[in-house]
């Protein structure tokens, strides 16, 4: 699969045959949310990773198979949680609004 899907961030470069691919953007106010953090929680909870949005609002992870929370902190807004599964060879697109 090459370039974006559904006009999220480009794929040029990641095999997603062999990647489970968590990516999206975060939406605050109707605007994309820059700066924003979105972390990766296991299906306990537990932290995993975080990362940053980028100007225009996208996050990427890589993840493994299984069940997965996105925890999203924009400033001046309430963290929002949206619950998602990866599955390597696919790409999960997810929107999130605060």
């Amino acid at each position: 699969m090459c370039g974006a899907t559904k006009g999220g961030l480009s794929l040029d470069g990641v095999d997603v045959k062999k990647e489970a691919v968590v990516q999206g953007v975060v939406l605050a106010d109707g605007q994309p949310a820059s700066p924003a953090y979105v972390r990766l929680l296991d299906r306990t909870g537990e932290f995993t990773a975080e990362v940053p949005t980028s100007a225009t609002g996208h996050f990427r992870f890589f993840a493994g198979d299984g069940e997965w929370t996105l925890r999203t902190l924009v400033p001046k807004h309430d963290a929002v949680d949206k619950k998602i599964v990866a599955k390597v060879g696919e790409v999960v697109e997810v929107e999130i609004t605060v």
